[in-house]
């Protein structure tokens, strides 16, 4: 039987595309894969990409709470045939139970061989607090650093490759976003990161309208769908 499988997007900078990339990763893997996925949103936008109203209880609430995970269950929205998505909620996120969590999202409680992916949104460094609350920050870092996949959601930047230097949490495996009239290139994300680069999406207006019109899930852009499936390849 397979195990499940933690896969976990982050970037450094804001705008690089990681709730995206963790949304069509999420449909790859449900289309092409017989296991059933899991999106984990700890940022609050996976929602409105879906066309789905934002969660007044998630996985912040859950997080605060004695409740047992089962309970879990409960707050869980089906996207698709084997897709779910666990919703932020409106309470502030916190390191405080996660090893529960993962034992629930990663055990037979939602499927022996699932595949978890987590939207972290930005991992701030060492200093930063503008964005996040430190517990926050710390369950990010924690589920970033602790994947089966660390994925670093980058576009050719020389600001946001500067950050990965820094970061505390090294990914595995980096998506590089590719527009056109960037300096930088993948060999030069690869150098910098120390890190192959499994996949690169170009920056797209069919994805932007389809995220903007919260119709991602049926307006599905299959070139960019398809070259994220190196993200569930063995590690």
């Amino acid at each position: 039987m397979e195990v499940s499988m933690l896969v976990t997007c982050w970037s450094t900078k804001g705008g690089s595309g990681t709730t995206v990339v963790a949304a069509l990763a999420g449909l790859h893997a449900a289309q092409d894969r017989d296991r059933p996925v899991l999106l984990v949103d700890l940022c609050g936008d996976l929602p409105a990409v879906f066309g789905r109203d934002e969660a007044s209880s998630g996985l912040g609430e859950w997080l605060g709470s004695d409740l047992a995970p089962c309970s879990l269950e409960q707050v869980l929205e089906e996207l698709m045939p084997n897709l779910s998505l666990l919703p932020r909620g409106r309470a502030p996120l916190s390191v405080r139970r996660v090893d529960e969590f993962l034992e629930w999202a990663t055990t037979a409680t939602v499927a022996a061989n699932a595949i978890v992916i987590v939207d972290a949104g930005v991992l701030g460094g060492a200093t930063d607090c503008s964005n996040q609350c430190q517990g926050s920050r710390e369950l990010r870092r924690y589920l970033a650093a602790g994947a089966d996949r660390s994925v670093l959601v980058t576009r050719a930047c020389y600001l946001a490759l500067r950050r990965t230097v820094s970061m505390p949490v090294r990914p595995s495996g980096v998506v590089l976003v590719t527009e056109a009239g960037r300096a930088l290139n993948r060999s030069d994300c690869e150098r910098a990161t120390g890190t192959p680069v499994l996949a690169t999406v170009a920056v797209d207006p069919d994805i932007a309208r389809a995220v903007d019109a919260g119709m991602l899930r049926t307006r599905v852009p299959k070139g960019a769908v398809r070259v994220l499936g190196r993200l569930f390849e063995e590690v």
